[in-house]
């Protein structure tokens, strides 16, 4: 019996490390079968309005829908398909604009993928840095976010600690200089110029993007985006806004996020913490009980 004792006492307490650091790290992972939906609201904004060829202002909600492609979730990656929807609501005008996002990256750390048909409304793009997620286990440091409008990385840079419903969260902020994000033509007249007929300008998109992330996850469960694009001519002059507005979670989102981020979190310290310290615990105890037993037998043996 001591025997045997010792063997599952050294068994438990050398898997406790492989539970903690191998183990673990494959199986805490983001989900191919991701379903969410996001609602953003942003009052007092200002946008142009093709079907009346001016600008109006407006509170408008948008709604993100996230849904993961199972069947292209394969080796180290996931596949998440994000559809965008924007509505006026202050005119009673729904779908002012719609946005498609195919994205992938690797399960493990959040990092963007360049596979599977990743693309930004069809346009084919290259992905780098992170996409929906941080890292499991998020430092107090800059990461680099992927931008779907322009398509491109910018630098997250690590902006302090609050505390959002209840949970402590780290804060990033993003830059975005003036970016140009598409060529479009329009009525010079519309611009409020002179010159007669149709004239090519430029969608100039720039941003500041916070999100507030739980470190312990990677979840951002709050983010804000203050969007600035202007539709600028040939001259370089900012003729009238595209889209001017602060964009930021919803409150039944927020506290929807925070929900998932324990739950998933509680999860991560069961995989982390919980079940390896369990495994050496128990490992540390057979083994003293085995000790004691064959002492125990040996002495009776004299």
């Amino acid at each position: 019996m001591g025997l045997v004792l010792l063997a599952i006492g050294a068994f438990l307490v050398v898997l406790a490390p492989l539970l903690r650091f191998p183990v673990a790290g494959r199986l805490v992972q983001a989900p191919s079968d991701q379903y969410n939906i996001i609602k953003l609201t942003a009052e007092n904004a200002q946008y142009f309005s093709i079907a009346d060829l001016k600008v109006l202002n407006a509170n408008l909600d948008v709604t993100v829908t996230v849904r993961g492609d199972v069947s292209q979730a394969k080796d180290d990656h996931v596949v998440w398909d994000q559809f965008q929807a924007t509505n006026d609501v202050t005119n009673n005008r729904p779908g002012i604009d719609f946005f498609e996002f195919r994205s992938a990256f690797n399960k493990y750390d959040g990092t963007g993928v360049t596979c599977c048909g990743v693309n930004v409304n069809k346009t084919p793009v290259t992905i780098e840095g992170q996409v929906f997620l941080f890292p499991f286990g998020v430092e107090k440091k800059t990461y680099k976010v992927f931008n779907p409008v322009t398509k491109q990385a910018y630098d997250a840079e690590f902006a302090g600690e609050e505390v959002i419903e209840g949970l402590d969260v780290y804060k990033f902020r993003v830059k975005v200089p003036p970016t140009v994000t598409e060529t479009l033509t329009a009525p010079a007249s519309v611009l409020g110029m002179d010159e007669p007929g149709d004239i090519q300008v430029s969608r100039v998109y720039e941003a500041t993007i916070t999100y507030w992330v739980d470190p312990i996850t990677g979840l951002p469960v709050k983010q804000q985006q203050e969007r600035r694009e202007m539709l600028r001519t040939a001259d370089g002059v900012d003729r009238m806004p595209a889209l001017i507005g602060t964009f930021t979670y919803t409150p039944e989102t927020v506290r929807d996020l925070v929900s998932t981020a324990r739950t998933n979190a509680d999860q991560i310290r069961l995989i982390t913490t919980t079940l390896p310290l369990s495994s050496l615990i128990l490992g540390l105890i057979a083994l003293v009980a085995g000790f004691v037993f064959l002492r125990g037998a040996s002495r009776g043996a004299r």
